[in-house]
Parts: structure tokens; sequence; C-alpha cells
């Protein structure tokens, strides 16, 4: 089977994003021939042009499958393949649920990307959706699928360091490390800033821009993940940091509540500063306990890692042809 990824290209930090790449990669160690196709060009005219770039791409080479990665992507595939080669469409969270910019607040933008979600529907063979959050915005439920991206096992693991509940300290501090951008509204910065003020003896490090490659480091070297998001759908960095044992405090956003289940160390926590410091705390207390959390067997025990993923959109695909 050849399938062809379809997703944004116009990051300055990497040709393809790095959790759609690595799903790639793992299909292929389930025997299916994956290409990319990076979307290039600003705004929607951009993922238009990329269709009919994609249009003459596809004159020359053969696919049994696109898989689109967004809803303007899915566009783009449309626009390229016409009616001749199925499309499966993955939804990402803000093309379904918009982009936040407060709680319970969304961009103006995000009105276009819910219409044209609603609007591609009918003319794709399948629609994957990261979480039940996402998937609520999917009214073609014949062809709804929901499943999480899939964690690289290998990559995202517990350092040794951490054998013997070794604990890093900034300036005697201990480490509350925060991986999103400070300048995203959705992200919520502020109130990880706040939460982190009330507590004396806990810094905030902030090093985003971050290569994916590095985030394993900044994980196992962590005290406590925090992620205080506005809205998400299945975010990719708490299910890397339960791989790799890392204590996390998260608001209660998209899937992530399902996620650590019952976790020791992991916590949800509400938008209150006091509540997200006071859960900050039990987070690092726990680790003198537990020595760091046993969120790894949490991902394992769901079927959260990369082959098992795989096997589950390589299903996907096969029904998709069939229909």
């Amino acid at each position: 089977m050849k399938v062809l990824f379809v997703c944004s290209g116009n990051s300055k930090e990497f040709e393809i994003i790095p959790f759609i790449k690595e799903q790639g990669e793992s299909l292929k160690m389930e025997g299916i021939d994956v290409d990319y196709f990076p979307v290039t060009g600003k705004g929607l005219m951009g993922y238009v042009t990329s269709g009919l770039r994609l249009r003459k791409t596809l004159k020359y080479k053969h696919y049994n499958l696109i898989h689109a990665h967004y809803t303007y992507s899915g566009w783009t595939a449309l626009i390229g393949a016409g009616r001749k080669i199925p499309v499966v469409l993955s939804l990402m969270g803000t093309d379904a649920n918009g982009e936040f910019k407060g709680k319970n607040k969304v961009t103006l933008s995000s009105r276009i990307s819910w219409f044209l979600t609603w609007l591609i529907q009918p003319f794709v063979q399948a629609i994957i959706s990261k979480s039940n959050n996402i998937e609520e915005s999917v009214y073609k439920k014949n062809k709804s699928y929901i499943i999480p991206n899939g964690v690289n096992m290998q990559k995202f693991q517990p350092l040794t360091l951490h054998k013997n509940g070794h604990s890093f300290a900034v300036n005697g501090k201990k480490k509350a490390l925060f991986l999103g951008s400070k300048t995203k509204s959705g992200k919520n910065f502020p109130l990880a800033a706040a939460a982190v003020q009330q507590l004396n003896n806990v810094e905030l490090v902030c090093p985003y821009p971050v290569r994916h490659s590095d985030v394993p480091k900044y994980l196992n070297e962590a005290d406590v993940l925090v992620f205080p998001s506005f809205m998400e759908g299945s975010p990719n960095v708490i299910k890397e940091a339960m791989a790799c044992n890392c204590p996390i405090v998260s608001t209660d956003v998209g899937d992530v509540k399902w996620v650590f289940g019952e976790t020791k160390g992991c916590y949800i926590a509400s938008f209150d500063p006091k509540d997200f410091a006071t859960k900050i705390k039990m987070a690092i207390d726990s680790q003198a306990l537990n020595q760091r959390t046993n969120g790894r067997q949490r991902i394992i025990e769901l079927g959260l890692d990369q082959e098992t993923v795989a096997k589950r959109i390589k299903a996907v695909y096969q029904k998709a042809l069939d229909n």
C-alpha cells in the first residue's frame, strides 16, 4: 500500500511536524510505503496553490490513498486528487474546536476552520479524531474513528538519572517545565507563571522553541511538567511525559484526564493559580515517595505506543480502500 501524507510544511524549525513524521515512520514498520507532501504558502490560498501543485505531482506518482493532517491539508488533498484517490483526514484540534485565546474564548478566524471542517466531511473516506472532544465536530459518524497519536517508546523513556529518585535543581530549586510558547495565548503561560510564583522552592523553566529530539532530556530532568492550556485534543507532550514517568500538572483539557487515569504524580488542576500551585507541590512531593510516576505503564495499558496506534491506522486505511 502506498500512502501520501499531506501536511503543513510552513514551520521554520522542521520540514514535517515531528509527530506526523513519526506516525509516518511507524506506518512504514507496518509495511506501508509512506511519502510526504508538505503544504507551503501562507493562508487559505497557500493550501489552494499547494493543491494545484499536488495535482501535477500525482500525474507522475501513484498512491493508493492520501492521509491529510488538518482540515486545510484535507482540502489541498481533495484539490490535488479530485475523486481519483481516497482521502483520510486527521482532525488535529484547532480545526475542529478553534484556536483558543482564553477560557471558552476562540479567535474569530476559527469560524472559518469550523465551517471548512463541517464542509469537507462528505468528500473524504474516513475521519480520524485525536480525542472525544474533537470527534464531537464530526457528524459523519459512519466514517469516524478516534485514534490518539502514539508515543515512540524507545525515544521517550525514563533515563537512569532518575533511578534513585534523583532531583535536578536550578539554584537549589525544583524544575517546573513549560514546553509551550509563552506568546501563544491558548497555551496559557500566565497561569503557569502565576502558580510557580507562589512556590518558593520551584523555578519555571521555559526552553521553547525546543528540538523534538531534545524533549526526552527535558522531561527526564524536570521535576514536573506544567500544562495549563485552555483547550487541547490529545496533547502529545502529555503522553510523552508519561512515557518518561515525569510527574505532570495539567488543566482538564482534551483526553488528559483519561490518559492520566489513577496515575500517582499526575494531577488535574483548575484555572485558579492557587489550585495549580497546590497540585505542582503535590506532584513534586510525590516523587520522594514514588520515585517519579508509573505513567509509562499507563501508556502501554491504553495501547498508546506507536506500534499499536500504527496498526489501528492501517486498519482504517484498509476500510477506506474497501469502501
